[in-house]
């Protein structure tokens, strides 16, 4: 079973550096299609690239976000067998 998905479009509208050195630096990311009052999110800027070394968004960059559904956890099917029938 595939789980639910969705892929937003985003744009970083600028780069926060932090007020101490022992803070992280932020990224503020526009969500298009968000309402007005939710459009903005601030995150990291730490990510890994697909060759896993490390990487940083830059200001006007246009970024995908991915919200995904975790799946339930299933019951194995012998616990669904030892299931008391009321």
């Amino acid at each position: 079973m595939k789980r639910a998905r969705k892929t937003l479009r985003a744009k970083v509208r600028k780069i926060i550096k932090p007020a101490h050195p022992t803070q992280p630096e932020k990224a503020e990311i526009s969500i298009d299609e968000a309402d007005d009052l939710y459009r903005e999110i601030r995150i990291e800027n730490t990510l890994t690239d697909e060759k896993g070394k490390e990487a940083r968004l830059k200001e006007g960059a246009e970024v995908e976000l991915q919200i995904k559904q975790k799946r339930k956890p299933q019951p194995a099917r012998d616990e669904i067998a030892k299931l008391p029938i009321l």
